[in-house]
């Protein structure tokens, strides 16, 4: 019998970051549930006048085991004709792509509806966001066309499904992000902390993933303040905070922060982007991630943390409370420093111990085959 085929389309090899390894990850599920399965990755993701990091490309070596086509370029409409037409004439059962950012708006969209005219592809669209962290002009327009032409929708979170149906009256289903269990296993701590040169004693906390203003790192340095000033009269032993992540915004405004809080001795930064093969050392590293963010939907770093079996401290925002049981896998608090300042203290008196068990029991529900099963349900194939 002939495999179906599944074409995936969205950021991955030789493109980095969080959405290339989800949706090389989906590959591998894709293909170990028996379809034939190819990602259509973009030759031109971003403009550089767009991209706010160093660069856009992985220094990892390329996937051996999924079928990756670079082809898409996302500026050249002539491009996007070619490619929709190529799939319209390769007839996948199924298109999976990946919505984040309304720019892709209109590439997406026009992609998919040459694909269509083949009247048998189904498309599904994992939102990660369907209203964006940054807002720009034209976001609603091209958001607007792209979902036109997609049958079904998958979304991982309570508030990005209420989004979606401010846009589209369409199927949808909320799950959990699954699993990034595409890192390897974790590692000893002192293992991991000798590999980055952390001293083994120290008591560390980890804020992990691009640094923009909506993470709230400028929250949790401030709570780095209180801290200090509460180690020093003795009502906290100290930690430090350990930032693993690129800027992707303007750094002076950190820097700045840090001289005047004067919390520079409380830091261990690494500030550059974290490469795949470096991932698994820096959560292996942490006692705790801390998810201070202003604002959300969902985030890549808590299925991150519930892997490597951290607890978390996240903020009573948007999608995070519920994909954190509170005093179970982990803490939340109110997006202010002087409640994640305290938030952080309660996680040390209850220590890390007391909430493995519920991290082992909770990581069940975060399984690729329950998103590979989500969308072949809903594109009814």
């Amino acid at each position: 019998m002939k495999q179906q085929q599944v074409i995936i389309i969205g950021p991955a090899h030789p493109l980095r970051g969080g959405l290339a390894s989800f949706d090389e990850r989906l590959a591998r599920q894709f293909q170990q549930q028996g379809f034939d399965t190819t990602i259509y990755t973009f030759s031109l993701q971003y403009p550089g006048f767009l991209f706010p990091g160093t660069t856009q490309y992985s220094s990892e070596p390329k996937p051996t085991d999924i079928n990756i086509k670079v082809c898409i370029n996302s500026v050249n409409p002539l491009n996007w004709l070619k490619v929709g037409n190529e799939l319209r004439k390769r007839k996948p059962a199924i298109i999976v792509i990946r919505y984040w950012l309304p720019f892709m708006g209109p590439c997406l969209g026009t992609i998919l509806r040459c694909a269509k005219l083949n009247k048998t592809t189904k498309v599904v669209a994992i939102a990660d966001n369907v209203i964006p962290h940054e807002k720009r002009p034209g976001d609603t327009l091209f958001t607007k066309y792209c979902f036109k032409t997609v049958d079904a929708f998958v979304t991982m979170s309570e508030k990005v499904l209420a989004d979606l149906k401010t846009f589209a009256k369409k199927p949808a289903q909320q799950i959990v992000h699954p699993l990034y269990d595409n890192f390897g296993e974790g590692l000893p701590k002192a293992e991991a902390r000798q590999h980055l040169g952390i001293p083994a004693e120290e008591n560390v906390i980890l804020f992990f993933g691009f640094i923009r203003k909506y993470k709230g790192l400028d929250l949790l340095l401030q709570a780095m303040q209180i801290l200090k000033a509460h180690q020093q009269n003795g009502q906290f032993k100290g930690c430090k905070l350990l930032v693993a992540g690129e800027y992707y915004e303007d750094r002076k405004l950190y820097d700045d922060l840090i001289k005047e809080l004067a919390i520079e001795d409380q830091l261990i930064l690494r500030t550059d982007f974290i490469s795949d093969s470096e991932v698994r050392f820096y959560l292996s590293a942490a006692d705790f991630v801390i998810q201070p963010y202003r604002n959300a939907t969902q985030s890549g770093v808590t299925p991150l943390s519930y892997h490597f079996e951290k607890p978390m401290l996240v903020t009573n925002v948007g999608g995070l409370p519920a994909l954190v049981p509170d005093g179970k896998v982990g803490l939340v608090a109110e997006p202010n420093p002087e409640a994640i300042a305290a938030k952080i203290e309660e996680l040390y008196q209850l220590g890390e111990a007391h909430f493995l068990p519920h991290l082992q029991t909770e990581k069940l529900k975060y399984s690729w085959k329950i998103l590979v099963d989500t969308i072949v349900r809903l594109a009814k194939v």
